[in-house]
């Protein structure tokens, strides 16, 4: 069975078998064209751009594999996501994004060049941008709580030892 745009992209850009130096080209050149690709998209925001595979890749001036590694990175941030996983060439897709989401996907991924795109500006001012980056970075925070041991104040408030309150129903 021939393996899909998808698998074939990810059979290369996460190559086991590759050189180091073949993937950092590949890498590279993805991360430049990827970027160039968004400066267009957050040009016009509200504008949807469909077509195929084939028809985006032609339209932003990029291989079939970078448009489908590019549309395999902006999925989560869809309105609708596109079937990725099946995609061929004549796929219809959709790269009708959710703006706000689309900035902390960004911010998630750790890709400074793309959240800090100028473009932006246009879109959110600098008060929105920090608001957004914020939000994402506290809600991957992991809290743990404090432990409570048996002698410790029961946090209830009560004043008396944890077991000897709710501790008891433990």
């Amino acid at each position: 069975m021939a393996q899909t745009l998808l698998e074939k992209w990810r059979s290369t850009a996460y190559s086991e078998t590759a050189g180091q130096e073949e993937l950092k080209a590949l890498w590279s050149d993805y991360f430049e064209k990827e970027k160039g690709i968004y400066k267009k998209l957050l040009k016009t925001p509200d504008e949807v751009v469909t077509g195929t595979v084939a028809d985006l890749a032609k339209k932003f001036k990029v291989t079939q594999m970078i448009m489908t590694g590019f549309l395999d990175g902006i999925n989560d941030s869809l309105k609708t996501p596109n079937p990725i996983e099946t995609m061929k060439a004549d796929t219809e897709v959709s790269l009708c994004f959710d703006k706000e989401l689309l900035y902390k996907n960004m911010v998630a991924a750790g890709a400074d060049w793309l959240y800090g795109l100028e473009e932006w500006d246009d879109i959110f001012d600098k008060e929105k941008q920090e608001a957004l980056y914020k939000e994402q970075k506290q809600s991957q925070t992991i809290r743990k709580e404090a432990k409570v041991y048996p002698n410790d104040p029961c946090p209830c408030g009560s004043g008396k030892k944890y077991k000897k309150c709710c501790g008891k129903n433990a």
